[in-house]
C-alpha cells in the first residue's frame, strides 16, 4: 500500500444543498432549500444528476427531494462523518491546517507541524478568515453498491452538531448498530437573528416516517444477525477503514480543497487579502503569516 494517502471509502456521488453558479465572471455558490445527488462529473451547467435524483424525486412532495433513505457504511459514528477545524490554500486547495480544537497539524516553515488548536474564534490564524469546521457525511444509498458511498460536505455547525449527536445516539441506543439501522437523511429549516428571519437549511438524520424507532433497531438486529452468518464482518470493515484514514497526515486531497474552498468559503475583495488569495504589494500571504509566526515562537 502507498504510504502518506489516506485511503477512504469509494465515492460514486455527491449530495448538495446548493451549486456553484457564474454570475459576473465569477463563480458563486448559490444556496438551494431541497437536495440534490449527482455524480462526480463537472459539465459547463455544474455537477451532473446522479439517475438515483430522479427516482427519488417521483415520490417527493411538490418535486423537491427533502428526505432520502440511507444507511451508513460503517458502526463507528466517527468514520461515517469526518469533521475538523479545516484551513485551506485558496489558490492551490492544499490544506494548511487542520485541527479537532485540542491539537492541530499545520505547514510551517518547518514543515508540518503538532501545534495547540483553541478553535477559529480563539486561534490568530483561524481570526484572520477562512478557517471553518468542514464535515463529510459517507451514506449509502440503495443496494447497487456494496461498499461505495455519497458524500454530503458541509461547513455549516447547524449540520455538523445535528449530525454528529444523531450518530452517536443512534450508535448508542441500537448497540453500536449503525451500519444496519434503516435511516434518512433529512433537509430541515429554521431562522435565526443572523439570518434576519430568513430561512436557513440544515441537515438532519432519523429513522424513516414509517418506522418507529423501536422496530427501526429490530429490523437493524436482525440485519446484523444475517450477515454474520453470512460470513460479513462488519468489525473487521470498520477497522480496515480506520487504517485507512490514518494512514496520511490529511484525508483531504487538492482537487477537494479546490472543490470546498469555491462551494463553501467565498470571500468578498474586501476580505480576499486576509486568506492570502490576494496580497498586495509589500503585504505577507497567508502561507507566508504562517511561517513568520512559527518563527516568532521559535
Amino acid at each position: 500500500m502507498i504510504k502518506g494517502l489516506a485511503i477512504t471509502p469509494p465515492i460514486i456521488g455527491r449530495i448538495s444543498i446548493g451549486r456553484v453558479i457564474e454570475k459576473n465572471g465569477k463563480r458563486l455558490p448559490e444556496k438551494d432549500d431541497q437536495f440534490t445527488v449527482t455524480t462526480q462529473i463537472q459539465g459547463r451547467d455544474g455537477w451532473l444528476l446522479h439517475p438515483l435524483d430522479e427516482l427519488l424525486r417521483k415520490d417527493a412532495p411538490g418535486n423537491k427531494l427533502r428526505a432520502i433513505p440511507v444507511r451508513m457504511l460503517f458502526n463507528d459514528p466517527d468514520l461515517n462523518l469526518r469533521a475538523e477545524y479545516s484551513l485551506f490554500d485558496r489558490q492551490t486547495g492544499r490544506p494548511l491546517c487542520i485541527g479537532d480544537g485540542e491539537l492541530c497539524r499545520r505547514q510551517t516553515s518547518d514543515g508540518w507541524e503538532h501545534l495547540p488548536c483553541p478553535g477559529p474564534d480563539q486561534c490568530d490564524i483561524g481570526k484572520q478568515g477562512g478557517c471553518k469546521p468542514y464535515a463529510r457525511l459517507s451514506v449509502r444509498i440503495g443496494d447497487d453498491e456494496d461498499l461505495g458511498v455519497f458524500v454530503f460536505r458541509t461547513t455549516g455547525y447547524n449540520s455538523i452538531r445535528t449530525l454528529t449527536a444523531r450518530l452517536r445516539y443512534y450508535h448508542a441506543i441500537s448497540g453500536g448498530l449503525l451500519a444496519t439501522l434503516p435511516l434518512c437523511l433529512r433537509l430541515r429549516g429554521k431562522s435565526t437573528t443572523q439570518s434576519h428571519r430568513a430561512p436557513i437549511y440544515y441537515v438532519d438524520l432519523t429513522t424513516p416516517d414509517e418506522l418507529p424507532l423501536s422496530v427501526a433497531i429490530a429490523q437493524a438486529k436482525q440485519e446484523a444477525e444475517r450477515l454474520a452468518t453470512e460470513g460479513l464482518s462488519q468489525d473487521a470493515l470498520d477497522e480496515a477503514a480506520r487504517a485507512g484514514f490514518g494512514a496520511a497526515a490529511f484525508e483531504v486531497l487538492e482537487e477537494e480543497g479546490l472543490q470546498v474552498v469555491e462551494e463553501f468559503l467565498p470571500e468578498p475583495e474586501q476580505e480576499q487579502h486576509a486568506t492570502g488569495e490576494i496580497s498586495p504589494a509589500g503585504q505577507p500571504t497567508l502561507r507566508e503569516k504562517l511561517a513568520q509566526r512559527q518563527q516568532a515562537t521559535g
